[in-house]
């Protein structure tokens, strides 16, 4: 996986991940969004999941305030080539990559990027266990607020 010069606006690269932990995230990302694939050719873009009813999403207008609406402590971006996944500190508004899906790292949604933007997409879909992911992601960032703002006040 040769991605030394992504470009990602805003926020920077973190971690690229190695082929290993990059697979696992894509298998992860598969269970929860392409459960119900049967029918639909995903080998060349996963975004037909949602473009083509397979799986409910946002999109287009709607697809992109859900996205700008939710927050993780850290992005995973994976490629549709499968190429490359890194992990990032802010959410990202524009990468480098014609066709890439942008997730919290425990899956709660994902935002499809297509390389057909306005015609088809960009779509944002939740895990089927949405609700309970997304409250765990909540409450880390709450955490980590916490954490931050005691050692302002050098408590620790």
């Amino acid at each position: 996986m040769e991605h030394d010069n992504i470009s990602l606006s805003p926020g920077m690269v973190l971690q690229i991940l190695d082929e290993e932990e990059a697979d696992l995230v894509i298998q992860d990302w598969l269970r929860a969004f392409a459960s119900k694939r049967s029918g639909c050719r995903i080998k060349d873009f996963k975004w037909h999941l949602f473009s083509g009813g397979f799986y409910e999403a946002e999109e287009g207008g709607k697809a992109e305030a859900a996205y700008l609406s939710h927050v993780a402590e850290n992005y995973l971006v994976i490629d549709n080539d499968e190429s490359v996944v890194f992990l990032t500190d802010q959410r990202p508004e524009k990468v480098d990559l014609s066709d890439y899906y942008v997730c919290p790292r425990n899956m709660a949604w994902t935002m499809a990027f297509t390389h057909e933007d306005g015609w088809l997409g960009p779509y944002f879909a939740k895990h089927p266990q949405y609700q309970k992911l997304e409250k765990e992601n909540l409450a880390y960032i709450e955490k980590v607020k916490q954490i931050e703002n005691a050692k302002k006040m050098g408590w620790c």
